[in-house]
This record gives structure tokens, C-alpha cells and sequence, in this order.
């Protein structure tokens, strides 16, 4: 060990909210009840900290601990245990904490378990155990509830390393940890401890490797201990298979082969395995990643080397090359250089031909710079690794790849590449103004030598810019326009395809990971200085017609936001024109599907504008509000797709039907890249096309299919650890969730969208997500707060949102201002909506506008204003924008004592409501219908036959004043579950008060009292 540094205790848990919750429960329940929860996780996860958190946080009552032994007074049976407890716990709750349960012997972790089933005898007690994860739950624990400890998150575990170093540490060096780490918290730590503060500040290099066999043992502890000869054999070779394998399970006969010649004496077998190994059908694989590498690091360097020598004849025999050519990489003694080895390894990564996973393919990579001895070859070969390890979803093992390219001398290109790679790393999981510059930095050192990528380098960069907001920027960079394409830069493909061209070193043609960013670039929002059509009326009123109002000259006039590049999810714009709704199945300029170029349509030297260029001049040409230019463009980009499977390709066609209006065919080349994306194994690709999927739902009007697609999206950008990505599917699912009755999800979206947002200068996401803070706090009859929240987002100003969204929530806030009475503060960016309801590129937009002026005119002229806007409506489609437009012109009518009109377009807008899920504004409309004396539509609604039978418990017990922590303690349950249903309730019923639940509660009792009495007359 070569460690100088003292580690600061960490003085707060880091991550954990969702298990920290758990315990939060289990004790706020010990008001009520008793109850349990088993803890567990592989070594170091933080077991023991999390039960810790809980004693120090329980104030209620006293706290036991029970260990194994008699020295730590752990009884015998379940009844002298309950004994004990009861007479700990006295007339007070109690916190018992059991770590380590699994040391116990069987009869003791019996009488646990049959105690913890019985604790309600014992007085109000909260048992609280730990149990390993590098093994099966014992079986005595496994009917008890459990609650997972999982890796931390990277943001987590970049919080506490900054926490014991004071920040101190190197980039470099942080990235290098992060990843030896792996989430796991305690070998984080022993990582830092095992450094010297040089080494930490990167003023001195890492010794390797970083995670030694020493600092590995100490973390996995006891865990480590096995039985038998045979049984570390067995260990050692499914450890040293995982090396080589697309996943953490590898097959058991190879395992069983690989055994047999590593002692041809024996006679293997995977029956019965070692507890610390899980068997599913011919599969093997370690409960802890971290055991896993723990015994690869620990076994005898002989031994270790043999097995791999085992498996690379094995897997030679069976055809299979690449883990063949690792596994014996891996057998040779000591580090030097072996050239020959490097190059084959490297020619069968880059080989289209091989079947292989990204991961695997930047294992290689990696392992043949390992071996290469001449820099420049090692610089380049680091990067196809980083390259690969971005494709397959993990920016966690790209960075320190391109880290270790940086640390090796390059030409320009290679180090463009390098660049290249970091820049759409920040993209998904980074400041997106860093992303812009490096980005363009690799466009400038790609332009002599791939003019192609530099060109992929720039639009990237232009959509770093479009992410943060900076419209300027993403112009200038726009402007910069690619270099011809020579011949030779036909196979952008990437090895993955078959096609791919390679060098003559093994080594890929630069990996299309900008693939749709290219294409797709950032633009959207047209800036016409000089927009078509007629001069604008005087009266800003006109403009509630469409065809006669348009923008002001030199206005900035809005257009279709850009869906983001293929490649680079999570840093994604979302298009304006999805969001604001509209028809499906908009025109796509059709184009000449046979001109295509070289191998799979790209452009060889002026055969036909490649896809790159496409999108770069339609977006270009959108950003200047030139729809006539864009169309032709990004039409052929769509149309491209019609006969190309490569998920680039179908990423590139989603997005340009999305900018075209073509909800249809964004849909069906969403799906198509969705399934390219997991059959190819771009798992970096998968966020971005269910976040294209969504978009288009959205669009559509489909609320639902939205939700679903967002919220795949966010667990796959969470795994594949794309912040940025995640943010955006945060904000469309607080988007989706801000029409429907549940203002603490909208809420919750809200808030992680905008962490993510303003940490990384996301300021697309940050206004969407504000907006559906704003629409959910409208959506519930609160104006006054809606406007509060819209007026920063579109009034002018330094802190106006993002400049392709903020239109979009001009409706919105005139009529929260209109509801809120202030008008007055509306007509600058009413004026600005007008030129974007002329521009054209949005059917609902027209509509919009009349219902704005119908909100802000006189009586005379309202009328005539929300007919017009319901007449747009139906010819743009949308259900819930013309709902709304009816559920306005419904009060206004009533209000103006006109009930027999109110009452048909009150029950139109329920109805449109009902139908796309839109459950918060249905209530308005309901209790707009009540107050004109009409039943509701919906069975149920307004009365309490529609409510479940825990919502019409609750709902009694809110009734008759009851608050909803005395509620859950009356019924058992948490609050969290009192607040759901009580939500619910509200919904159903369409009330807003607990007053009008009480009135309500007691109107419905007495009318079945009355109806009882008639019945017994």
C-alpha cells in the first residue's frame, strides 16, 4: 500500500433517498404498530451506516443493539428475544438494530425471524436487520421485507468523494476512481486512502492497477473465504470469464470446459455452487460484482493465468475470437508491450464481421493499448476504446480511456477524435457550455485530416449550444458549414457494422457516435429577420385570426425545436412543435429514393447530400424561419429511412419528421431505432429513441404512451448514466403528469429535472420543466401562482426561458393573467405569439391565439373569439387543447347567466378531458357543471359511489376534521399513502377544499338517510 492520505470521515449519508425512506417508514409506523425490514447489499455498499442513520435519527424511544453470541445478548428462542424486547421497549417505541444477521447461527437467525413475525406482542418495536448480498437471503429471513442497497449513482459517489478530499481531487484522478469504484462507497474510499496527496492532485501518476488485490480484500472482508480447492477453481474461472463476457453472467458449460482443461484430472461440476454464485439455467454469475473482483485480484498469479489460458482454448474451439484473443491477452506474465497480440486484438475489435457487444469491443481496444508500445498507435487505440465504451452506454469507462489517450503523444486527428468523444460524454452527463467547447475544439483539430467528422464535431457543438440556450452560438456554429466528403470517409460506421472500412493497424474509421446529433442538430427555432407574408395588422386583436396577423419585422419568431442527434441522448431539445400539438400525419416532401451514394446511402463526393449536411442545412434553415428551404432537406432526411435499418439513420428521420410535422412517420422511425438500438447493442442510443417516442406521443395527444415511453427512457438514462438525458425525460414527464391529478409527480419531476438542469446550464429542460410546474399549478385553480411562474419564463428580460419553449407558454400565462386580473401584463408577448401563429408551423397555435384574445376581450367581442378558436380546433386536432378552449368559453358563459349554452360546452370539455387523461382539468369542468346545477358526465363524479373503499374511509375520517397524519394512524398506513389517496379523492369528487369534502361527505350522508327513511315508509 502506498497511502499518505487521512481520509475525513463522511459526516452524511450520500444517495440512499429511496432506502432512507423505507427506514423513515418503518419508524414513523411505531406510533401505530410494529413492524420490520431486512437491509442488504454486497460489501461495502454501506449496510451498517444505513442502520446507524436510523438510531441516530430515532428520538422516540430507546435503541437496542443485538450482535451474534452470548456477549452480545442475543437470546436463544423467539420467546426469550420478545421477553427482552418488552421489557427494553417499556411503554415506549423501540429501535432494534441487528447487524450482520446473516453471522448468526441458524438457530438464532430462526428465532429472529419467528420474533420479527411476532413483534406486535412485544409492544410498539421496529426491527431493523442487515444481511449480507454477496450470497442468498437465508432462508429464515426471506419471508421478512427487504430493502436493497444498490452502486451509487455517479452523482452520489462524486459528492462523497468531494466530501473526504475537500474537492481537491484531479479530474483525471476523479474520473479514474469514480470508475475503479463502481458505485461502491467503501472502496471509493480505500481507493483514496490507498493515494498519496500528489497522486490525488495528479501531480504524480496512479499506480496500477488502482484497485490492487489488497485494497479489493480489505473492502470484501470475510466474504472472500472459500471452502475448497475446487470451490475457488470454480470461483476463479467464472471471475476470470466475466472479464470477457457482455454481461455479469457467463455460460456454465464454457466455465465446466475451461475447468477441465485447466486440470484434465478433474471431474468439474456446478452442483452444488458455492453460496456466493447464483445458477439460472446454463448461465453463472456472482451476487457481488465486487466479490467477482475480488477473487480474480486475489487468486495466485500462476492460477490466474492458467485459467485464462483455460478459457482462450475453449473459446477458440468455439469459433470465437475476440474473448479468445482477451483471455490469452490475459495469460501472459508481466506488462510488457507485445505488439503482434495488440494488433490482432485491435483488427478483430474493429472487424464488422465479428460478432461482438460495444463493451466487449472497447475491452479490446483498451487491452491492445495496454500492449502497444508506440504512443501515437496506444493514443488512438484508447480512443476506439472510449469511443466503444460511449456506444455501449457506460461515459464512466470512457472517461478515463480518453484520459490515458491524453497521456500519450498524437497527430491532430487522433486527438480531434479524443475530443470528440469528451464532448458528447458532457453532452449526456455534463455541463453542455463545456460540450460546446470541446466539441468545437475537435472540429478544429479534425478539418485537415476528416473533414467529415469535423463537420460531425460542429453540429454536435451547435446542439451543446441549442441545449444551453444560446442561440447565437448554435447560428455561429451552424454557419461554419462541412468541408466536401471526401471518398475515402464513406465508412463512417463505425466496427460495429458490417461494412466498416479499417486501417491498415486493425483500427476502425472514426465510430459515428455524433450519428443523429449530426443530423438532427440543434435548431428549430426560426429567427426571421425579414419573415413572408403580409404587413402586420395594427390591432393586435386582428391577429386572432391567422391569416391576417403575423410577426412584427425583425421579431423573433419561433419554429419547431429540434430533436437532439442519435448519439447523444439526454442533452435532447424537445421540439416545440411536439409539445404544442397538432395533427399527425403532417406532409414530408417526398425525395428521390434511388440517388443514393455509397455502401448504405452515405454521400461519396457529390453523389447526394449526405445526412449530415442535410440536417445541417434544414436546421440552419429553420433557425432563420425559412420553412420553404428546411422542408426540402430534412424531407430527404426522412425519406432516406424508408430503406436504411441503421439506428443513426432512423434516429436522423425521427427527428426530421418531428421538425416537419409528421408526427406519423416520427412515430414509426422512433419504433424502427428503438428496436435497431437494442438489437445493435447501443445502449446509449436506447434513451434517445424512446425520448423521440415520447415526443411524438405527446404530440399526438396521447398522453399515456408519452408517460410510458418517458419513463423508460429515464430508468435507461439513469443506467446508462446520462444526467442530461434523464433531466429531459424528467421535464415530459412532468409535462404529461401536469394535465392529470397529480400535482406531488409533477412536482417530483419538476424538481430532479431542474437539479439536473441547472447544475449542467440545461436551460431547454429547466423551462419545460417550470412550465409544467406552472400548467399543473393552473390545471388546479391556482392562477395567481401560474402566472407568478409563467411571467418569468416568457416576459422579457435576462431570466426568460429558453428561446424555442417560451412561446410555447404564452397561452398559459394569458390566461393565468386573465384569471389572475393582470392583463395588462400580456400584451408584448400576445403580439410576439401572433408572428408565431402566422409563421404556420404550428396548427394549434391559430387556435391558441383566438382563445387568448377571447380571455382578454370585451364581452361583445369574446363570444365570436372562443367560436373562431373552437373552429381552429377542429381543424388542428388535439383533445385537450380544444377542451380547454371549451372549459373557458363554458364559464365565460355561465357568468354571463347563459346556462343552457355553458352546460353543452361544459360537458364537451369533461368529455375531451376524459378522454386524454387529463384529470385535474376534468375536475374544473365538473365543478363548473355542479354549480350549474347539472350532474357531471362519469359515474360517480360528485358523489362518493365512485370512490374505492380506503379513498371513502379517508375521505369520512378527513370529514370530520381529522388531519392526514391522524388519519394514517387510525388506519395503519403512512402518510404518504393518506396524501395519494386523498388526492384521489379530490379528483373523483371534484373538489378543491377540505370544506367542500365535509359539505360534501354530509350532503351524500343525509340523502341516504332520507332514502332509508322513504324506504321504511
Amino acid at each position: 500500500m502506498t497511502g499518505e492520505t487521512t481520509v475525513r470521515t463522511a459526516v452524511r449519508i450520500h444517495g440512499r433517498s429511496a432506502q432512507r425512506e423505507a427506514v423513515r417508514a418503518l419508524l414513523d409506523g411505531l406510533r401505530a404498530r410494529s413492524g420490520h425490514l431486512v437491509v442488504t447489499g454486497e460489501p461495502g455498499l454501506g449496510r451498517t451506516a444505513l442502520l446507524q442513520w436510523a438510531a441516530d435519527s430515532f428520538r422516540a424511544g430507546p435503541v437496542l443493539r443485538l450482535g451474534p453470541g452470548e456477549d452480545r445478548g442475543a437470546p436463544a428462542t423467539a420467546g426469550e428475544l420478545l421477553t427482552t424486547l418488552r421489557k427494553a421497549a417499556g411503554e415506549a417505541p423501540l429501535l432494534v438494530c441487528v447487524d450482520d444477521a446473516h453471522l448468526w447461527d441458524a438457530p438464532a437467525r430462526s428465532a429472529l425471524s419467528h420474533a420479527a413475525e411476532r413483534l406486535h406482542t412485544a409492544g410498539r418495536v421496529a426491527l431493523l436487520l442487515s444481511v449480507a448480498g454477496h450470497r442468498a437471503v437465508d432462508p429464515e429471513f426471506a419471508r421478512l421485507a427487504v430493502v436493497r442497497l444498490d452502486p451509487l449513482a455517479p452523482s452520489h459517489a462524486d459528492a462523497l468523494l468531494d466530501e473526504v478530499t475537500d474537492g481537491s481531487t484531479d479530474p483525471a484522478v476523479r474520473e479514474h476512481l469514480l470508475a475503479e469504484a463502481e458505485g461502491n462507497p467503501a472502496l471509493l474510499l480505500a481507493l483514496v486512502r490507498r493515494l498519496t496527496p500528489a497522486e490525488l492532485r495528479g501531480l504524480r501518476p496512479l499506480p496500477r492497477p488502482t484497485a490492487d488485490a489488497g485494497t479489493l480484500a480489505a473492502v470484501a472482508g470475510s466474504a472472500l473465504t472459500c471452502p475448497s480447492a475446487d470451490a475457488r477453481d470454480l470461483l476463479l474461472t467464472v471471475a476470470a470469464a466475466v472479464r470477457a463476457a457482455d454481461g455479469p453472467d457467463v455460460d456454465t458449460r464454457l466455465v465446466l470446459d475451461a475447468l477441465r482443461h485447466l486440470d484434465p484430472a478433474s471431474a468439474p461440476t456446478a452442483n452444488p455452487l458455492p453460496d456466493v454464485l447464483a445458477g439460472a439455467g446454463d448461465r453463472l454469475r456472482f451476487h457481488s460484482p465486487l466479490l467477482c473482483r475480488a477473487v480474480h485480484a486475489t487468486a495466485a498469479p500462476d492460477r490466474r493465468r492458467a485459467a485464462h489460458r483455460a478459457l482462450a482454448d475453449v473459446l477458440e474451439a468455439d469459433g470465437q475470437p475476440l474473448p479468445a484473443l482477451l483471455h490469452r491477452s490475459w495469460s501472459l506474465s508481466g506488462p510488457a508491450p507485445v505488439a503482434r497480440l495488440a494488433d490482432r486484438l485491435a483488427a478483430v475489435a474493429a472487424d464488422g464481421t465479428t460478432p461482438a457487444s460495444h463493451g466487449l469491443r472497447g475491452t479490446a481496444y483498451a487491452r491492445a493499448a495496454e500492449l502497444t508500445a508506440d504512443a501515437p498507435v496506444r493514443a488512438e487505440r484508447y480512443t476506439a476504446a472510449a469511443e466503444q465504451a460511449l456506444l455501449a452506454g457506460r461515459p464512466d469507462r470512457a472517461r478515463p480511456l480518453l484520459a490515458a489517450a491524453r497521456d500519450c503523444a498524437a497527430p491532430a486527428v487522433v486527438r480531434g477524435r479524443a475530443e470528440r468523444v469528451r464532448g458528447l460524454a458532457e453532452l449526456r452527463d455534463g455541463p453542455v457550455g463545456d460540450a460546446h467547447q470541446s466539441l468545437l475544439l475537435a472540429a478544429s483539430l479534425l478539418a485537415e485530416d476528416a473533414p467529415a467528422e469535423a463537420a460531425s464535431a460542429a453540429l454536435a457543438a451547435a446542439d451543446a449550444a441549442w441545449a444551453a440556450g444560446d442561440l447565437s452560438s448554435c447560428l455561429a456554429t451552424l454557419s461554419l458549414g462541412p468541408a466536401p466528403v471526401p471518398r475515402d470517409a464513406a465508412g463512417m460506421l463505425g466496427p460495429a457494422a458490417p461494412d466498416a472500412a479499417t486501417g491498415a493497424d486493425g483500427l476502425p474509421g472514426a465510430v459515428d457516435l455524433a450519428g443523429a446529433v449530426d443530423g438532427a442538430g440543434p435548431g428549430g427555432v426560426p429567427v426571421p429577420t425579414d419573415p413572408p407574408g403580409p404587413r402586420q395588422a395594427a390591432d393586435p386583436r386582428q391577429a386572432a385570426d391567422p391569416r391576417q396577423g403575423v410577426a412584427p419585422r425583425h421579431a423573433t419568431v419561433p419554429g419547431h425545436a429540434t430533436v437532439p442527434g442519435h448519439a447523444t441522448p439526454g442533452y435532447a431539445a424537445v421540439p416545440s412543435a411536439v409539445l404544442a400539438g397538432g395533427r399527425t400525419g403532417g406532409a414530408t416532401p417526398r425525395t428521390d429514393a434511388g440517388a443514393r451514394g455509397g455502401p448504405g446511402g452515405t454521400r461519396v463526393c457529390g453523389a447526394v447530400p449526405d445526412p449530415v449536411r442535410d440536417h445541417r442545412v434544414g436546421m440552419r434553415a429553420l433557425l432563420e424561419g425559412r420553412l420553404d428551404r428546411a422542408a426540402p432537406s430534412l424531407g430527404q432526411v426522412v425519406e432516406r429511412a424508408r430503406t436504411d435499418d441503421r439506428p443513426e439513420t432512423l434516429l436522423r428521420a425521427a427527428s426530421a419528421a418531428l421538425l416537419l410535422g409528421n408526427v406519423d412517420a416520427a412515430r414509426r422511425a422512433g419504433a424502427r431505432a428503438l428496436a435497431a438500438t437494442r438489437q445493435s447493442g447501443s445502449e446509449a442510443l436506447v434513451p434517445q429513441a424512446l425520448e423521440y417516442l415520447a415526443y411524438a406521443e405527446l404530440r399526438a395527444g396521447r398522453h399515456p404512451q408519452a408517460r410510458a415511453h418517458a419513463e423508460e427512457g429515464l430508468r435507461t438514462a439513469l443506467r446508462a448514466g446520462q444526467r442530461n438525458t434523464a433531466a429531459h425525460h424528467q421535464a415530459v414527464l412532468a409535462l404529461a403528469a401536469s394535465i392529470e391529478d397529480e400535482p406531488a409527480t409533477v412536482a417530483r419531476h419538476v424538481t430532479a429535472a431542474l437539479a439536473t438542469a441547472r447544475r449542467h446550464g440545461l436551460a431547454q429542460a429547466a423551462t419545460l420543466a417550470e412550465w409544467a410546474a406552472a400548467r399543473a399549478d393552473l390545471g388546479r385553480g391556482r392562477p395567481q401562482d401560474a402566472a407568478d411562474r409563467l411571467g418569468l419564463l416568457v416576459l422579457p428580460g435576462p431570466g426568460r426561458g429558453h428561446f424555442a419553449v417560451w412561446r410555447l407558454a404564452v397561452p398559459c400565462f394569458v390566461e393565468a393573467a386573465a384569471l389572475a386580473g393582470r392583463p395588462e401584463d400580456t400584451h408584448e408577448v400576445l403580439t410576439d405569439f401572433a408572428g408565431w401563429a402566422a409563421f404556420g408551423a404550428d396548427p394549434q397555435a391559430a387556435a391558441q391565439l383566438a382563445r387568448c384574445h377571447a380571455l382578454l376581450a370585451p364581452p361583445d367581442h369574446a363570444d365570436d373569439l372562443y367560436r373562431r378558436a373552437l373552429a381552429r380546433h377542429d381543424e388542428a386536432g388535439g383533445d385537450f387543447e380544444r377542451a380547454r378552449t371549451a372549459l373557458l368559453y363554458g364559464k365565460w358563459l355561465r357568468r354571463r347567466r347563459r346556462p343552457r349554452e355553458a352546460r353543452g360546452r361544459l360537458g364537451t370539455a369533461l368529455a375531451g378531458f376524459d378522454r386524454c387523461g387529463a384529470g385535474v382539468w376534468a375536475a374544473q369542468a365538473r365543478a363548473e357543471l355542479r354549480a350549474l346545477g347539472a350532474a357531471p358526465q362519469g359515474g360517480g363524479a360528485g358523489t362518493l359511489t365512485g370512490l374505492t373503499p380506503q379513498q371513502l374511509r379517508i375521505a369520512r375520517h378527513v370529514a370530520e376534521g381529522a388531519t392526514n397524519r391522524e388519519v394514517a394512524l387510525t388506519l395503519a398506513v403512512s402518510t404518504r399513502t393518506v396524501d395519494y389517496h386523498l388526492r384521489k379523492v379530490f379528483a373523483v369528487l371534484g373538489v378543491r377544499s377540505r370544506l367542500e369534502l365535509a359539505r360534501m361527505v354530509e350532503h351524500a350522508d343525509r340523502t341516504r338517510g332520507d332514502r332509508r327513511a322513504g324506504d321504511r315508509m
